[in-house]
């Protein structure tokens, strides 16, 4: 007798299960914005004289509370945009479209995290809470179900959401109204605008397909380059507001900054704009990634 074959098939269930998991929350989306959580907390930590390790407990329940939330919200999205999801390639392996998980569930999974999520924030602090709520309200409401479909604006409605996790991670140790954490948030909301810009053109043809205004769209490629270099530009002062973080720190990011600046500029000379746009994409994610983990880096 051959007992090979429901061992297959079991393995294939739990990778399928595993696969429409990493769909449904977004995977990649979900753990990016967990580095600008910790870096938050980190850096309140560093500026407020204290201690981790008398911290920890409140550091699990600001990641867990976080993560939870936004976990929600990136469900709830999926389970609004269906639809579009079905007609664009690179949402099409998501459980809602693939029928893998009925709508009724996923919204339930949503509401559920989203809850649990904000009840753990606010056994953080209120505070923190409250951007937590922010974040949910802007990507849920303001941009999912509002903006999205209809204006070009939706971009820096979304960027909202993404740039008040590190006021989350501070708001857990002190108050957020402070240069630094304020200026965490800058970097993220103008940040985020390059960056979708940069997959917008990548997936121009799908996006225009779905309906979905976003401005390469709507308004042109060329129109969105303009932007993009706009955006990268306001990020270059920037770092001179973390200046307490030490010369290490503002020489790499203000290369980084350059680099990005000139890479995108080139776009102005060159037809191809889907490779420039690809480029682009890597150097905004490159540049997330190593500067807020140059901030923690820095202050160890």
């Amino acid at each position: 007798m051959n007992n090979t074959a429901p061992i297959i098939d079991e393995n294939k269930k739990q990778t399928t299960i595993i696969s429409d998991l990493r769909e449904l929350f977004k995977a990649g989306v979900l753990l990016a914005n967990v580095l600008p959580v910790f870096a938050g907390f980190w850096l309140a930590l560093y500026f407020t004289n204290t201690p981790f390790l008398e911290n920890w407990q409140l550091f699990l329940l600001t990641i867990s509370g976080s993560t939870l939330i936004m976990g929600g919200a990136l469900v709830i999205n999926n389970w609004y945009d269906v639809d579009i999801d079905t007609i664009m390639k690179r949402t099409k392996n998501r459980p809602t479209v693939t029928g893998h998980m009925s709508l009724k569930t996923v919204l339930r999974i949503g509401i559920a995290f989203s809850i649990i999520g904000f009840i753990l924030l606010l056994l953080v602090s209120l505070e923190a809470a409250v951007y937590g709520l922010v974040g949910w309200v802007t990507y849920v409401l303001l941009y999912t179900m509002w903006s999205k479909r209809k204006y070009t604006l939706n971009t820096v409605i979304g960027s909202v959401s993404g740039a008040v996790t590190p006021l989350i991670g501070w708001a857990a140790i002190d108050s957020a109204i402070h240069i630094i954490p304020l200026t965490l948030f800058m970097i993220l909301f103008i940040w985020q605008m390059p960056h979708t810009f940069a997959i917008s053109i990548r997936k121009y043809d799908e996006y225009k397909a779905a309906g979905v205004a976003m401005l390469p769209v709507v308004h042109g490629i060329e129109v969105t380059k303009r932007q993009m270099v706009t955006y990268i530009a306001c990020l270059l002062p920037l770092p001179i507001l973390l200046a307490s973080l030490g010369t290490t720190f503002l020489v790499i990011a203000t290369i980084l900054h350059v680099a990005w600046l000139v890479i995108a500029i080139s776009g102005f000379f060159t037809n191809n704009n889907q490779k420039w746009a690809r480029i682009n994409f890597l150097c905004s994610v490159n540049y997330i990634v190593i500067i807020f983990s140059l901030m923690i880096i820095v202050t160890i």
